[in-house]
């Protein structure tokens, strides 16, 4: 991935953001001594490179981390141990925890696609932020899980209500309060992820997937996929209303022109370009 499209750049202590292609934003952790855990510098350096990356015609995001961890979840320093600067429940939830449930929030209704390329740990808010990708690839030497219970905590930034969605009650109750570590061949088994790669072939089948999507009309895509979280959530008529709307805000655009007339003429449209 040599990066050759000129966009804005951001090299923080904690996050840079890059160009894989050509529209498609790389974000990588680059904390690996603390195994990318969620700082607040990081959290606001994240949500930073987030800004620039929407400000470009952006099409699809990766998300990944440095070494052996993607993301190993809450920096547990701010709760434990010398450095400890939260102590009441209310400075957690207003002053940190709140800050990684708006960031993780922020990815999923990004109107580009997100993919995360799960290179190492995903543990805890590292599962969570994995969770709040569109698409999970992960190598096959990682782990992922939400095994908050062994802290005696509980994952509160949408983990449990995301896994409860992608694998059923019963099987986010067996790994979550037995504090599972699940490899990549059960993630894989139970609908978790999308591929397991090969490590040194990780960012590479992410890219694959994101240069599949940047093919796509990217109206089209947005829309799908909001009408997707839509109807995750709503009832069955309130999904297909919204589905209704969703199409009709296509129909006559500049988008909409091409893939009609493209399939008229029996050719491949030419939304790679745009």
């Amino acid at each position: 991935m040599s990066g050759t499209f000129e966009g804005p750049t951001f090299e923080g202590s904690a996050v840079r953001l890059e160009w894989a292609e050509r529209a498609i934003a790389l974000i990588t952790l680059t904390r690996p001594a603390q195994m990318n855990t969620l700082s607040l510098e990081l959290l606001s350096e994240f949500d930073h490179a987030l800004d620039l990356a929407d400000m470009e015609s952006t099409r699809a995001l990766i998300v990944t981390g440095q070494e052996r961890a993607f993301c190993c979840g809450a920096h547990l320093r701010y709760f434990a141990g010398p450095e400890a600067s939260i102590h009441q429940p209310f400075d957690a939830r207003d002053h940190y925890l709140a800050d990684i449930a708006v960031l993780f929030d922020r990815l999923e209704e990004l109107h580009f696609p997100t993919i995360a390329a799960i290179n190492g740990f995903a543990l805890g808010g590292g599962c969570e932020l994995a969770l709040s990708c569109d698409f999970r690839v992960i190598a096959s030497h990682a782990k992922i899980g939400l095994p908050e219970t062994r802290l005696g905590a509980v994952a509160g930034a949408g983990g449990v209500q995301k896994l409860i969605r992608h694998v059923g009650r019963s099987k986010a109750l067996d790994w979550i309060l037995r504090a599972t570590h699940l490899d990549a061949a059960t993630a894989d088994r139970y609908g978790l992820v999308s591929a397991v790669v090969p490590g040194d072939m990780l960012l590479q089948s992410a890219l694959d997937i994101a240069l599949e999507i940047r093919k796509l009309g990217p109206r089209s895509v947005a829309q799908s996929k909001r009408s997707i979280y839509v109807s995750e959530d709503a009832d069955l008529r309130t999904a297909r209303r919204f589905g209704i709307e969703a199409l009709s805000m296509l129909v006559g655009g500049d988008e909409w022109k091409e893939g009609m007339q493209a399939f008229s003429e029996k050719r491949a449209p030419t939304f790679d370009s745009w």
